[in-house]
């Protein structure tokens, strides 16, 4: 078969001198979610050639100390929960260790609630790398939306089928919010690199001129920045994820790019919104900045 130059190169080309990623963090637990997502972030660190921190973080949480420990001192249950968790850290790290190969890796372990743990450590990295929110019990699964809220640094949130970032097209979901100018700021090292980025707003009809004029600034400042940028404004009558999935699909993206939570979290989790689809159910990878 013979490979065009786009299917030739590498997904995520580095330009000299262009802004970077240089060290990635990506939560690493033991299992089959985890070991996918190290896959993934161990291909993108070496195609950028950056550090890969894996951090294996789980506690005791107070669940675990139901029925299962029940007729054991307290002190003593702890204990016994902790030395399964050392061991689970230690299956982690081996795991790590394994997917990530050929990457240049450090290994950090932490008893403590995931989310929390990524959020501290994102003081070492330029990315982080999560899945997406399965519901599973805080002690073990770091939430992405807390640690989009709580980490202060771009997180890549990457769907269990993603193999690799390809940037052959990229869509920015545009909004007039601080948290969606910080998500682009943030994605520069990656805008840079896209064959097309696509600037997409969604607005009610009587509000197209307004986004327009919006988007039309956005475009031109990326294009200075040296981004290959065009603009888009869609009107829509059955809602922003709708719009926004359509047009992901229409462009085949690879990457989406939004601002997280330009409402509050809580509002977000009450009533639903664009953030928590995406955090549960991305159509592709998608990097959030809040």
């Amino acid at each position: 078969m013979t490979l065009t130059a786009a299917q030739s190169r590498p997904a995520v080309a580095a330009a000299p001198g262009a802004a970077r990623f240089a060290t990635l963090l990506v939560h690493a637990e033991p299992g089959l979610q985890a070991s996918q997502r190290v896959e993934f972030a161990g291909r993108l660190a070496r195609e950028l050639d950056a550090r890969l921190i894996g951090l294996s973080a789980e506690t005791v949480a107070p669940y675990m100390l139901g029925d299962a420990t029940r007729g054991y001192p307290p002190d003593e249950r702890v204990r016994s929960l902790e030395a399964f968790i050392e061991d689970d850290l230690m299956r982690a790290e081996t795991a790590f260790r394994r997917d990530a190969a050929g990457a240049d890796v450090e290994v950090r372990r932490m008893i403590d609630y995931p989310a929390e743990a990524l959020a501290r450590a994102s003081r070492a990295a330029d990315l982080l790398i999560v899945s997406p929110k399965l519901g599973a019990p805080a002690a073990r699964e770091a939430d992405p939306g807390e640690v989009v809220v709580r980490s202060g640094k771009p997180v890549l949130v990457v769907p269990a089928h993603a193999r690799r970032l390809r940037l052959e097209t990229v869509v920015i979901a545009w909004k007039e919010s601080r948290e969606c100018r910080r998500a682009i700021a943030a994605a520069l090292p990656f805008l840079l690199r896209a064959d097309e980025v696509i600037v997409q707003a969604v607005c009610d009809e009587p509000n197209r001129l307004g986004r327009q004029g919006e988007v039309g600034d956005v475009v031109e400042g990326l294009k200075r920045q040296g981004v290959r940028a065009i603009g888009r404004v869609t009107a829509s009558d059955d809602g922003v994820v709708n719009a926004l999935m359509r047009s992901l699909s229409n462009a085949d993206a690879d990457l989406l790019v939004m601002g997280a939570y330009a409402h509050t979290r809580v509002a977000e989790l009450v009533f639903g919104g664009v953030t928590e689809h995406f955090l549960r159910k991305p159509a592709c990878i998608v990097l959030m900045a809040h």
